[in-house]
């Protein structure tokens, strides 16, 4: 069968699965779980592969990491990993649909937690589901092998636990066989069906940060027989606004605290005050630079008020880099899928994404699915479509997908897994 009939084919499947796609992705938003706990999520990916006849489904990778092993009917030396993340966020689901997320998890780290899919990994999971579901059904007619890797922790485990796509690299994922493309998406907040690239990188580098700031405790009537670490914080966390004076101002950099923690007692001065956050850096060789001038910011604001400050830089990310010859490789794919006027070139982002670990060890690209009602502006930027719920970006608690645009993703990851097998999609064929 020629290429363009079998990518008929698979569209035609597609369209055959689309309704499951999406009750899959209902079961999913509706029973999330965190970074390192996706129990519940891995087995429910690995029975739906298991029904689709693979000739391996690996499970219990990293912790809760599945993948899939299709191989072609055809002979083939290449190979091919989709990728999709499962875990969720300690975010309420307000999102404002029937199936949104009831769950508490109140035996995570650091919780009680409310948890949903305000990042959209129940799309890509769902999407994912559906792709092996095509392609299994034309197993005959591929050259090669399709890995579909479904990774936990994405968001990043609990601090003091191994989790995600380095510890799925270490655990031998991918060693037998070794992918000759690795390619994902993610949801955004971009007009439904469009699909932003470019080349460059697409995610930022990222590390999580955690500065512990000590004073000496003391009843809060008497300030002056203790130690207060709360006036130190404080002062890191203004002094975190100007760092971006000191770097390179045509090179985007975020440091931002996200989470605060003391002793939790409105008569006490604690003895410590720990600050949760995260560096993101546009250029990854920005990095150790940034994490240096943090750590002296908060070791010397700590000691202007008699405190001390620990900083650790933990759980680095590389940034998702696409390089030209992959994007070039991959247009003619993606415009066949959406259409030409629906490929767009995005701008930088300081969002991050550990798929960095495969794209960038084993070639492929990493593109973005717009899902919400948008249209494009004249400046490429995405403006709220009139009428519409506008857009909400990840990690927000009302952040919600058209799942119609679900079977896109579907078909994205089919047509790229046949086309990377087939010789069509690599760089400079």
């Amino acid at each position: 069968m020629a290429g363009s009939a079998l990518h008929d084919e698979m569209d035609r499947r597609a369209a055959e699965v689309a309704e499951q796609v999406v009750a899959w992705r209902h079961h999913l938003h509706q029973n999330p779980e965190l970074s390192n706990r996706e129990t519940r999520t891995a087995a429910f990916v690995a029975e739906q592969l298991r029904a689709l006849g693979l000739d391996e489904v690996r499970t219990g990778i990293a912790g809760h990491g599945v993948v899939g092993v299709l191989r072609g009917g055809l002979p083939g030396d290449r190979v091919v990993a989709l990728r999709a993340d499962l875990d969720a966020l300690a975010v309420p689901d307000e999102c404002g649909v029937g199936f949104a997320s009831q769950v508490v998890d109140r035996d995570y780290p650091g919780g009680p937690f409310p948890v949903s899919h305000a990042c959209g990994h129940d799309c890509h999971t769902a999407m994912l589901m559906g792709a092996a579901t095509v392609l299994a059904g034309v197993r005959e007619r591929l050259p090669g092998t399709v890995l579909f890797v479904f990774q936990p922790a994405e968001e990043g485990p609990p601090v003091g636990e191994r989790g995600g796509a380095r510890a799925m690299l270490e655990a031998g994922a991918f060693a037998d066989p070794a992918p000759t493309m690795a390619f994902g998406m993610h949801v955004t907040p971009y007009p439904k069906g469009f699909v932003g690239c470019r080349v460059g990188n697409q995610y930022g580098a990222s590390c999580l940060v955690r500065i512990v700031i000590r004073g000496r405790q003391v009843h809060g009537s008497s300030p002056w027989q203790g130690v207060d670490p709360m006036p130190a914080a404080g002062a890191v966390l203004v002094g975190i606004g100007q760092l971006y004076r000191q770097l390179d101002a045509f090179h985007p950099v975020t440091v931002s605290i996200g989470h605060v923690e003391d002793v939790g007692r409105f008569n006490i001065i604690g003895e410590t005050v720990t600050l949760w956050g995260t560096i993101r850096c546009a250029v990854e060789s920005d990095m150790a630079d940034v994490q240096q001038r943090l750590t002296l910011l908060a070791e010397n604001s700590a000691a202007a008020y008699g405190c001390t400050a620990d900083v650790e830089h933990l759980q680095d990310v590389p940034a998702v880099h696409n390089t030209r010859q992959w994007v070039e490789a991959a247009l003619p794919t993606l415009r066949r899928v959406v259409g030409a006027d629906r490929v767009v070139e995005t701008s930088a982002t300081l969002g991050y994404d550990d798929v960095s670990e495969f794209v960038n060890r084993y070639g492929g690209l990493y593109v973005m699915l717009g899902v919400q009602d948008a249209t494009l502006g004249p400046d490429g930027r995405p403006t709220p479509e009139p009428g519409g719920r506008g857009l909400v970006p990840n990690h927000n608690p009302r952040f919600y997908a058209d799942d119609g645009t679900l079977a896109v993703g579907v078909r994205l990851h089919a047509h790229t897994a046949y086309d990377h097998l087939s010789g069509v999609l690599v760089p400079g064929g």
